[in-house]
């Protein structure tokens, strides 16, 4: 059992699955707030587009 319990404490391989699934949630959180941020000017710049294109 002592065998067992020191393996499982000195046991590291999932370390880095873990700071790779933080680093990745911290992207994803800064790509939604910049596509809130700018969404609305994107979507203003398309309307413009669509609306020069359309009107004779």
């Amino acid at each position: 059992m002592k065998k067992f319990w020191d393996k499982f404490v000195s046991e590291e391989s999932g370390q880095g699955m873990v700071e790779y699934g933080l680093i990745l949630a911290l992207i994803a959180v800064a790509v939604i707030v910049g596509l809130q941020t700018l969404g609305g000017k994107v979507s203003s710049t398309f309307d413009k587009v669509n609306t020069a294109i359309t009107t004779p």
